[in-house]
């Protein structure tokens, strides 16, 4: 499917569109109470509500909005600073360490006196009830919808055994020194209160499974963390509001906002609209041609280079057009992301790999990514295409989604710039989820439609996202990312390296060394770096934009 977009919104067509949106957020005139409460409503990429039963799905984006806002991990991200990526730090656990002797064990020590929304408390046992949530098909509470989304985000997580209230032991099947960082997934949802739902559950439901689907969809609908916003009102596919948790733990990240309105609005110049309208405070992602007008308005725009890479991915089956590495090196070569940046607005930062020079795990790459066309021609050449003889690819993406900035109108300027080096560029355009879903199933299977590479973005904020998951052998589906079935024994044996180095300064090396590989071997077109452009009324205070794909709602303020 060839598609085509187009990035002007005139002023007639905001007004139209912003009827729409009014008519879509039912009719949304400002009422008295309204008034009174601090209310903040966001327009999300995301064609639906996130998941809101503990683990997200809508990609990171789901983690954004009802991930961290409802609940809490045993270690998250530090959203408070600007000038440097985030870094992990304590949440529910305050402390961790690996056991000396048996590197696949580690002991995490617990934060007191924490509770779920609900009133119960959280605790070891807790802990345990939420790893076996997606890790044992024994357990009642296994959820086979939230398996997805979790566990190849964490895949050499095995089991968690209690040690005391407020000490339990986690066990990795090798070791494994990304664990705490990949725990950053693991949200903690109420046992209590999943159990109450479970035990409304009608006497005609029968079976294990479908007592325990039924039990989290109720869940869903009235959800129970242990986070800063508490869920209030679920209407699927329209939106979703949550109210402060004036009891939270941390009083640093105790809202000062009353309540928060999440509403899905998957297309840019909707959600324009929705902003210059008055619809919305705060929108994701807006049109890059509108943002002079939006700013002219006396709106915000927040932006900060993030952890990320947009690109395509490879695949590596058999009969895959890009198993000539010589391809891959001129798709590489044959993009001008300097004139994207400008599509967009300048709203992206040319990618030359996962990181960029300055980073320490960048390494020393001898393929240097950069604009070159002859250079491109002559490696296709090489491969034996020419313009007579194209090579066909077909490419598998998304109109919109989380992190996927616009990936309609870039994906049409990378057909053309690949067209000049002898590729024949087609699209397969799918419904986000249903792509970050086949992401996990891989190129071999029907959902991929035969396409040899799949659009979608990635988190670079830690080494798992960022590489192990693509590259590792280990990786293959169903067990996580590595959706083309790359393939390298060197590329293993460095991943084995890094994985196993528990010194940070030893591992930042083993990573520099992958990387590196990574770069070489270019089992990816590396095009651009996310900035996270958001747009937010000036009524939204206290906004701080991190490096990173998430943002602290917990700590803004409405006027």
């Amino acid at each position: 499917m060839r598609s085509s977009s187009g990035f002007s919104v005139s002023r007639p067509a905001l007004k139209t569109m912003a009827l729409a949106v009014a008519m879509t957020l039912g009719g949304a005139a400002a009422t008295t109470a309204m008034a009174q409460e601090k209310v903040l409503r966001i327009a999300m990429t995301a064609g639906d509500i996130p998941r809101t039963s503990g683990q997200p799905d809508q990609g990171f984006e789901g983690n954004r909005f009802t991930g961290i806002p409802l609940y809490d991990a045993l270690t998250q991200w530090d959203l408070t600073k600007t000038d440097k990526p985030s870094e992990m730090i304590p949440g529910l656990a305050l402390s961790w360490e690996v056991d000396a002797k048996d590197k696949t064990k580690w002991v995490f020590k617990l934060r007191p006196g924490v509770k779920f929304h609900d009133g119960s408390s959280f605790n070891a046992d807790a802990v345990v009830w939420n790893v076996k949530k997606v890790l044992d098909k024994e357990a009642e509470q296994f959820d086979p919808a939230q398996v997805g989304v979790t566990a190849s985000r964490m895949p050499t997580l095995r089991s968690a055994r209690k040690i005391d209230d407020l000490t339990v032991e986690l066990t990795t099947s090798e070791p494994d020194a990304f664990l705490p960082i990949n725990l950053t997934n693991l949200f903690m949802a109420s046992p209590a209160h999943w159990a109450k739902k479970l035990a409304a559950v009608p006497a005609s439901v029968t079976g294990k499974a479908e007592r325990s689907k039924a039990a989290w969809t109720a869940f869903a609908a009235d959800p129970s963390g242990s986070g800063p916003f508490k869920g209030a009102r679920f209407v699927p596919r329209e939106r979703f509001e949550m109210v402060k948790n004036t009891a939270y733990w941390d009083p640093k990240r105790t809202p000062t906002i009353d309540k928060v309105v999440l509403l899905p609005l998957p297309e840019a110049n909707s959600r324009t609209a929705a902003l210059m309208s008055g619809q919305v405070d705060w929108i994701e992602a807006p049109a890059p041609d509108a943002l002079d007008a939006i700013k002219g308005r006396g709106f915000k725009v927040y932006s900060n280079l993030q952890p990320h890479i947009w690109p395509w991915q490879f695949s590596f089956v058999e009969g895959s057009p890009w198993l000539d590495k010589r391809v891959r090196h001129a798709a590489n070569l044959c993009v001008d992301r300097t004139s994207m940046k400008q599509l967009l607005n300048g709203q992206m930062e040319p990618a030359t790999g996962m990181f960029e020079p300055g980073h320490p795990w960048r390494g020393k790459p001898s393929f240097q990514i950069k604009y070159d066309v002859k250079a491109a021609q002559a490696l296709m050449q090489q491969a034996g295409y020419s313009a007579s003889k194209p090579i066909k690819v077909k490419i598998q993406t998304s109109a919109s989604g989380s992190g996927q900035m616009q990936p309609l109108p870039m994906n049409e300027f990378i057909q053309q710039n690949l067209k000049q080096c002898f590729f024949d560029v087609e699209f397969d355009v799918v419904e986000w989820n249903t792509l970050f879903s086949s992401w996990r199933i891989g190129a071999k299977d029907a959902s991929a439609n035969k396409s040899n590479a799949t659009n979608i973005t990635a988190a670079t904020m830690d080494p798992f996202f960022a590489m192990v998951r693509f590259v590792s052998t280990k990786a293959f589906p169903p067990l996580s990312n590595n959706w083309g079935f790359y393939s390298n024994k060197q590329v293993d044996a460095v991943v084995d390296k890094a994985r196993t180095t528990f010194d940070a300064k030893e591992r930042d090396k083993a990573l520099a060394e992958l990387h590196t590989l990574v770069v070489d071997e270019a089992p990816f077109l590396f095009v651009a770096h996310d900035v996270g452009p958001r747009a937010m009324s000036a009524k939204v205070g206290n906004v701080v934009q991190p490096q990173s794909w998430f943002i602290d709602i917990a700590t803004m303020t409405m006027k």
